[in-house]
């Protein structure tokens, strides 16, 4: 015969109703984290319909005191404290770190964030705001102007405080040039002067410019479409517009202008950029077919 492993009997109550029996456990399973006290001193009994388990400690036959249990661990209700402060938890609520089970204050004293404003402990449980990393009590996240509560509104960060939407268009933000308006998020700087990207547009077609090559013409912007429409000069070859901008190079000669891949002999297209040419009537030739002029 294999031997049994250690098992405990149920005992007899004291009293003139018999003890209900208790399912044979290894003693094992229940010891206290904290003495721990002889697994031959733990029984279980089983409640009713409730289906709910309640461990207790048997200190003489009949007498029973209640244990405490903690996700699958057990304690006697004296060894039910705080690893720090060793105050009783019996009752009072608390917080488990790293196996340790600590009372509200000794959690928040060592684990809670501080308040960026008031610098005190954030107690488990309250409100609290956060941003980039700091917290603050929700009384504490206030405008630094209108020193009101900022809550869940929309603020804006400067010079390491924090500043309600009005507040900051009041002290801090540009005023668009177009418009007037406060700029409060982007815009646009051209010649010195601050913009809306939405107010910063063509002066012909209104198109916005942000991000676009765009020219000037009288201190008024425009786009490259327009500018070339309503300023440029024609080229006397193709007849497009010669804008001029971004290097491009052009051929002037007795008030008519080429681009300068449109600079080439009327009879043979030979490219007459840096050669001698002959003009005859509107059109320009190169010497060699010029000869029978």
């Amino acid at each position: 015969m294999r031997p049994m492993g250690p098992r405990l009997e149920p005992s007899t109550s004291s009293s003139k109703h018999p003890a209900p029996l208790l399912p044979l456990i290894h003693a094992q399973a229940f010891l206290c984290p904290e003495c721990p006290s002889q697994p031959s001193s733990l029984l279980t009994t089983h409640l009713g319909s409730s289906h709910s388990w309640w461990n207790q400690h048997l200190e003489s036959p009949g007498t029973f005191r209640q244990d405490l249990s903690y996700k699958d661990r057990h304690w006697h209700e004296a060894c039910f404290h705080c690893s720090r402060c060793e105050n009783s938890l019996v009752d009072k609520p608390f917080a488990a770190k790293e196996d340790q089970l600590l009372c509200t204050d000794c959690y928040s004293h060592e684990y809670s964030s501080r308040c960026q404003e008031c610098k005190k402990t954030i107690m488990p449980g309250t409100r609290k705001m956060e941003y980039k990393g700091s917290s603050w009590h929700e009384t504490c996240f206030i405008c630094h102007r209108c020193q009101q509560p900022i809550g869940t509104k929309s603020f804006i960060p400067k010079d390491e405080q924090n500043f309600c939407v009005p507040c900051y268009e009041k002290q801090h933000a540009l005023q668009c040039v177009q418009c007037k308006k406060p700029i409060t998020a982007g815009g646009v700087t051209y010649r010195e002067q601050p913009w809306h990207k939405e107010c910063f547009v063509c002066t012909a077609c209104k198109k916005p410019l942000s991000g676009q090559r765009f020219t000037s013409r009288d201190e008024f912007a425009y786009c490259l479409d327009c500018f070339c429409d309503l300023y440029a000069k024609k080229c006397a070859g193709c007849t497009n517009p010669i804008s001029g901008l971004g290097g491009t190079k052009y051929i002037s000669f007795e008030e008519r202008q080429w681009h300068n891949d449109c600079f080439n002999c009327k009879k043979c297209s030979l490219s007459l950029v840096g050669r001698g040419f002959l003009t005859e009537r509107d059109d320009i030739l190169c010497p060699d077919c010029g000869k029978d002029i």
